[in-house]
């Protein structure tokens, strides 16, 4: 009797042990299960360490967080949501106000809030919250000018995210100006390695997006921890989820896909209307007030006038014709929580659940795993359309026909996707998925020609993909030290030819440049010398003439190369030489010294440059003065991220983690970025306190 009631107590005890290691198995990931009230941890770079006793208190603090960060910008932009930007602070929002209320924003964001999830509805109304209710305990920390847009609702949260992903990735105002759907100001690099590509035999992530460093494009690092979720990463400012993320199990980046999302129908007018199928039909019209804010306060209004086919907006009208643009995902409301839904995922099964609604209208999809899996998805809402490859979708396509008018978008089985490849790798650099890892993954011969075009592989992607494949087994360091590779792919293609002719035919001052390109180190560091020579004579060569031979499928990976004209090559040196020694004295100028990083009154030395050079290491410039160049985009939310237990990670926000005014995170990690470092991701709950700077508590 006794010995059966031992076997029952160590049964008993034994199952205890058991139920109470999973406890603590699911508390690991869940730190705050317990958690009593909800907290901000700030670090000392000014990332919030959000733990939620509840998800309600976590998007809550999230707005709050987000506020003191960034209160004056966030409040701009939502603003700008509600096209009442005009309103608020002047004529120099005109357009913009246009734009939005063409695009019926702000009506739209009222019929998306109503169309939420219920809960997440309740997420957005917490968010809005945060942000009221840090403005209103803190007012003197917020511009007066700005105010006027408090308080702020669920809705501006949504008119705002319309108008991002919508009305400025999907299609940029600025670019149905020349419509045209080619845009540069956006881009990315993304890496995704498995287990057989990677030094420790764990799948690795690189999320590098390239946008510009101001306004709605600035990334905003944050750590969201709750029940359910305990996720770090980065999202644009204003939005109340991550968008880029990783927790214990996987992660994610995105990349700006080669996705047309909107098309330009050309309208034959008649009769006040326009022809449709042989008749004619009426356009909806209404018109909107915008109010002005005037220099000495005063408020003036213009009449917008507003017409729409059954394409969608009309943009511009001349004469006989008119454009009316049609643009995906207005009826999809639900973006923000596929974003949600994806940070609390915990394997491929629920995220690829998630990502299945497809509610997110644009973005590769660049993933991989603890279980070590990779993937990449073109994701999107591709429109079905009824002919045409991706060029002929480009252009202006007729509107009087109801053959070119497309109602209804892919499913995700219909998308390029690829998971797990013989090759070990993924890598998109915002080229066609098609050149996603070698060999071959993705066949385009089994998609539409118009789901995305084929063509040439960017320097950059090629240059991306030389790095993956030539090292067998990728380390955790090596990741990061890739990561920053400043190495000009085009120099590798052309550079021997082009010394070689300067050398043959050309002048002094020629061979002497010559001289300095052999030296060069083909790299753009901030000591290169040749490297200002080299990207001045990229500006100035024939690029029609450049290469001896172009691009091939057959050989993506080494072409184009060689100079085709020698002439013309040469030439273009001469006048760079004599451009680069008269503006800054002399030829072999290092890149520091021109291409620079502001840092308050600081001038730092920039790494770096663009796709002209094939450069991985993506930094814009814009001219400054006596020749010099200042960095405006590129590179800037950083992750590099290996799926061990625990998961290694290392991170970096170029342009630092705040805006406003008088912060001492504005630029605070630049210094970082020139040095071409990453900094130690602080998750652990020990690891913040360590570092940590301030303490708030709801």
């Amino acid at each position: 009797m006794l010995f059966t009631l031992s076997k029952r107590l160590a049964f008993r005890l034994f199952s205890f042990i058991l139920g109470i290691t999973f406890f603590i198995a699911i508390a690991g990931y869940h730190p705050v299960f317990a958690q009593k009230s909800t907290e901000i941890l700030w670090d000392t770079y000014g990332v919030p360490h959000i733990y939620g006793k509840d998800t309600k208190g976590l998007f809550r603090a999230f707005g709050w967080a987000q506020m003191q960060s960034h209160g004056d910008l966030i409040l701009r932009l939502y603003g700008q949501g509600r096209g009442r930007a005009a309103e608020y602070w002047g004529k120099e929002y005109l357009d913009s106000d246009r734009w939005v209320r063409t695009m019926k924003v702000p009506e739209r964001a009222q019929e998306w809030y109503q169309a939420q999830n219920k809960n997440f509805r309740l997420n957005l109304d917490a968010f809005a919250e945060g942000i009221n209710a840090y403005a209103k305990e803190h007012p003197e920390l917020i511009n007066d000018a700005v105010e006027a847009v408090l308080p702020v609702t669920g809705v501006d949260i949504l008119a705002h995210g319309q108008r991002v992903l919508n009305f400025t990735f999907v299609v940029d105002p600025d670019t149905v100006a020349g419509i045209t759907n080619a845009d540069k100001s956006k881009g990315s690099n993304g890496w995704a390695i498995a287990p057989t590509h990677s030094a420790s035999g764990k799948a690795m992530l690189l999320a590098n997006p390239h946008l510009p460093w101001s306004d709605l494009y600035l990334w905003y690092e944050a750590q969201l921890t709750a029940p359910g979720i305990d996720a770090y990463g980065a999202t644009l400012v204003g939005l109340p989820v991550l968008e880029i993320a990783f927790n214990d199990f996987l992660g994610w980046t995105h990349t700006v896909n080669t996705f047309d999302g909107w098309d330009a129908y050309e309208l034959k007018l008649k009769n006040n209307g326009y022809l449709w199928d042989g008749k004619v039909k009426a356009f909806e019209t209404e018109q909107q007030e915008i109010k002005i804010k005037q220099d000495d306060g005063t408020i003036k209004s213009e009449l917008l006038e507003i017409k729409r086919s059954i394409h969608g907006a009309v943009v511009s009208q001349k004469d006989d014709k008119a454009i009316a643009i049609r643009v995906v995902g207005l009826d999809r409301s639900g973006g923000l929580e596929e974003w949600w839904d994806m940070s609390r995922a915990h394997n491929l099964t629920e995220f690829e659940s998630a990502l299945k609604r497809l509610q997110i209208p644009m973005f590769t999809v660049m993933y991989a795993d603890r279980e070590g899996h990779i993937m990449h998805l073109f994701n999107g809402q591709v429109p079905v359309r009824s002919k045409g490859d991706f060029k002929y979708w480009q252009g202006v396509v007729p509107g009087d026909t109801s053959a070119t008018l497309w109602t209804k978008i892919h499913p995700y089985r219909d998308l390029p996707r690829i998971l797990d490849p013989v090759s070990g790798w993924l890598q998109n650099t915002n080229d066609a998925p098609w050149t996603t890892t070698f060999p071959v993954a993705i066949n385009p011969d089994n998609y539409p020609p118009y789901i995305a075009p084929r063509g040439q592989m960017s320097l950059r992607s090629q240059r991306s993909a030389r790095m993956l494949m030539e090292d067998e087994k990728i380390s955790f360091p090596e990741l990061i030290e890739y990561k920053h590779s400043t190495r000009v792919e085009l120099a590798d293609r052309v550079l021997d030819d082009l010394i070689t002719a300067a050398r043959q035919s050309g002048n002094n001052l020629t061979k002497q440049a010559a001289d300095v390109l052999a030296k060069w180190d083909r790299n753009t560091n901030a000591d290169s010398r040749g490297a200002v020579l080299f990207a001045t004579w990229r500006q100035l060569v024939d690029r029609k003439r450049l290469f001896a031979v172009p691009w091939s499928e057959n050989a993506p990976l080494t072409t184009p190369k060689g100079i085709g004209d020698r002439a013309n090559a040469v030439t273009a040196l001469e006048t760079a030489a004599n451009n680069v020694r008269s503006t800054y004295g002399s030829l072999d100028v290092p890149w520091g010294q021109v291409f620079q990083l502001k840092n308050g009154k600081t001038n730092l030395p920039a790494n770096g440059s663009n796709d002209a050079l094939g450069v991985f290491r993506n930094v814009w410039y814009a001219s400054e003065k006596k020749g010099k160049r200042q960095a405006i985009g590129g590179d800037s939310f950083v992750a590099a991220i290996e799926f061990s237990n625990p998961v290694k990670a290392m991170v970096l926000t170029t342009y630092g983690n705040s805006t406003q005014p008088n912060s001492t995170h504005i630029n605070d990690q630049l210094e970082l970025f020139e040095e071409k470092k990453l900094r130690s991701v602080w998750r652990k709950r020990a690891e913040i306190e360590a570092h940590l700077e301030s303490q708030k508590v709801f």
